[in-house]
C-alpha cells in the first residue's frame, strides 16, 4: 500500500506528480489549468474520452499524457 493512503503518485507527461485520493481526470485536467481548451489525455496509452473525464477516477501508478492542440498555420 502507498505510504500516505491519502495520496497518489501518478505520472503527466513524464514528470512525477502526488495528487489527492479521489482526484478525477477533470479535476487534474484543472488543477493543470487547462480547462476548456483543446486537449487530449492518454492513461497508460488509452485515450480517455473528454465525456468521461468527471467521473474517470486516477489510480497510484498510472502514466498520463497529457497533449494540447494549438492552431494555427
Amino acid at each position: 500500500m502507498h505510504p500516505d493512503a491519502g495520496e497518489l503518485q501518478i505520472t503527466v507527461n513524464g514528470e512525477s506528480r502526488r495528487v489527492p485520493a479521489g482526484t478525477t481526470v477533470a479535476g487534474l485536467v484543472s488543477t493543470l489549468g487547462l480547462g476548456a481548451g483543446r486537449f487530449a489525455v492518454e492513461i497508460d496509452a488509452r485515450i480517455v474520452p473528454r465525456s468521461q473525464h468527471a467521473e474517470r477516477h486516477l489510480a497510484d501508478g498510472e502514466v498520463l499524457e497529457i497533449v494540447t492542440f494549438v492552431g494555427g498555420g
